[in-house]
């Protein structure tokens, strides 16, 4: 155990340097590193890894490589320039339990520029909140972890096992970059994600699935368009049916002990939607892109069989589509639903370094999202934590992330390393 003397000057570091952290944070954000445009941002870590004299491991992620592995979400695209990044902390005689420090470099794109209160890749302090596309999710956990192992480098020592502080990509669309951190070979004992979670930890999240719905139409002119068939009108019928699936997945909370409590667990959101050529014209295509959530009770494939057995009925019943099925495109996240499991001992050390810093017992939470913990949990037997600081309007306008949380997630984070990984002498 820490003793309460090295414990306040690990603290008292991470105070020390925490205005050099917040400029590293905003030079950071400056970067927009939304999916296709993750490489300069990835440049910047691997920059960093190296000025901490550790060994930094940048590659470029393969389908090919990861396609038969489980967990893998399907993407289309080419990974021509998806970049993941390691730094390394090796010891010559390790001593303690390894460490994987995980965070995602890509975040979500920004929207139109003139809703937010001001340009999103410009980061701005106001009243003790970092603004800025990303700030929160989650590169305030990128630089915390970075910044937890300096401040324990400043006091003389290092880490006595191995860590890894990973930079990956695609944790926004289908985590595959957590994946290929995996398929290259790095494990440890335990990793922690600083995603934002208000300094609370993870214990159960939903699963996620992304896919895609082509409707066809019969193009008229709209002089005689009751003689035609349109396909965003069809598309509408079809999103309210999915919505009634909705509601009976939510049902199922009942029987769910994570999640019987959460007033609505699952969500389903139509996120982006495309149709039609002309204004006068009765449209011969609509597709619409949709994410729904669903419970660690449920399994992906059997929810994906229900998806398709619903947009199948209910196409049955149209006139036109009866006869031109819509097509269904599963592509994007297939995440599985997660549930901490094995973790009692790595809670243990993480509730203690939680509660030297805020004064309270750390809390346990469940998520209506899904995040890179379950590549570790479910595929490598490696116990992930999920704790991070305090964010708001993460994926809106005005993202932002609380300074005072970050500080103290950062303290947290160096006790924990240090307690967990064992210090030796730098």
């Amino acid at each position: 155990m820490l003793d309460a003397a090295l414990k306040t000057k690990i603290m008292n570091e991470v105070d020390r340097q925490f205005d050099d952290q917040t400029k590293v944070l905003a030079d950071l954000v400056k970067i927009p590193s939304t999916r296709f445009r993750e490489a300069p941002a990835q440049d910047m870590m691997a920059r960093l890894f190296k000025e901490d004299s550790l060994s930094v491991d940048r590659w470029q992620i393969k389908i090919d490589d990861l396609k038969h592995l489980p967990g893998y979400s399907p993407h289309s695209q080419d990974y021509d320039d998806a970049w993941n990044v390691v730094g390394a902390w090796r010891p010559n005689s390790p001593k303690g339990r390894s460490l994987i420090l995980n965070g995602h470099i890509d975040v979500v794109p920004e929207g139109p520029h003139d809703m937010w209160s001001r340009p999103p890749f410009e980061p701005a302090v106001k009243d003790g909140w970092m603004y800025g596309r990303g700030a929160g999710d989650m590169k305030a956990g990128i630089i915390l972890n970075l910044f937890a192992l300096r401040a324990l480098r400043a006091l003389g020592y290092q880490p006595a096992a191995d860590v890894y502080q990973q930079s990956v990509v695609e944790e926004e669309c289908t985590g595959n970059g957590a994946l290929a951190c995996l398929q290259r070979g790095y494990r440890a004992d335990a990793a922690l994600i600083p995603e934002p979670s208000s300094g609370v930890l993870t214990v159960a999240q939903v699963g996620v699935m992304w896919f895609q719905v082509k409707v066809t139409g019969h193009p008229v002119h709209v002089y005689k368009a009751d003689a035609g068939s349109n396909a965003i009108e069809s598309a509408y019928r079809l999103i309210q049916q999915l919505r009634e699936l909705e509601k009976k997945w939510n049902e199922k909370k009942a029987h769910d002990k994570h999640f019987c409590d959460h007033h609505h667990p699952v969500n389903f959101n139509v996120g982006k939607i495309a149709g039609g050529d002309w204004a006068s014209s009765v449209p011969s295509w609509c597709t619409f892109d949709m994410r729904v959530g669903v419970l660690p009770s449920q399994t992906l494939k059997e929810c994906r069989q229900e998806i398709e057995h619903v947009i199948r009925t209910a196409a049955a019943n149209d006139p036109f589509l009866g006869n031109n099925p819509p097509t269904v495109t599963w592509e994007g996240f297939q995440a599985e639903p997660f549930v901490l499991k094995n973790h009692e001992q790595v809670r243990v050390v993480l509730a203690e370094a939680h509660r030297t810093v805020w004064g309270q017992e750390l809390l346990d939470k469940t998520s209506t999202g899904t995040a890179d913990n379950r590549f570790f949990g479910l595929y490598a037997g490696i116990p992930a934590l999920v704790y991070g600081p305090q964010s708001d309007d993460i994926h809106g306008f005005d993202e932002r992330v609380n300074l005072e949380s970050i500080r103290k997630i950062t303290q947290a984070t160096a006790l924990f390393v240090a307690e967990w990984c064992g210090l030796q002498q730098a």
